[in-house]
Order: C-alpha cells, then sequence, then structure tokens
C-alpha cells in the first residue's frame, strides 16, 4: 500500500476512533472508550510495521 495511502487511512481511523470514544451520542459505552483508542492506534501502527503479504518479483517460477 502507497504511504500516502497509509497516511489517509491512518488519520480517518483515528479520527472515526475519536469520535466513537468521546462522542456522548456513540453507540460505545463510555467505559470502553479508552479500549477504543488503543484498538484503532494498534491497528495503525501494525499497518506501518508489518509489510503486505504479496510476492516478489524474483519468486515467480517459469513455467517449464
Amino acid at each position: 500500500m502507497p504511504n500516502d495511502v497509509k497516511a489517509a487511512v491512518s488519520v480517518l481511523v483515528l479520527i472515526i476512533a475519536a469520535v466513537l470514544s468521546f462522542w456522548s451520542g456513540s453507540p460505545v459505552r463510555s467505559e470502553f472508550s479508552t479500549f477504543v483508542m488503543v484498538t484503532a492506534i494498534f491497528m495503525i501502527v501494525a499497518m506501518w510495521i508489518f509489510p503486505e503479504a504479496g510476492v516478489k518479483k524474483g519468486d515467480l517460477r517459469k513455467p517449464k
């Protein structure tokens, strides 16, 4: 995934998590606001640290 897409997804996830955590009319109970924010941050960090699964150019075998 390109870095600009990762950055946009990261910002979007943080905004949604913050709204769900701190908005009084949110369907998320207030006791879980910290859990929602920590989970969102964990997912963002994991997206930036771990590479996507895929095949490298040199790994493909040519059919005989």
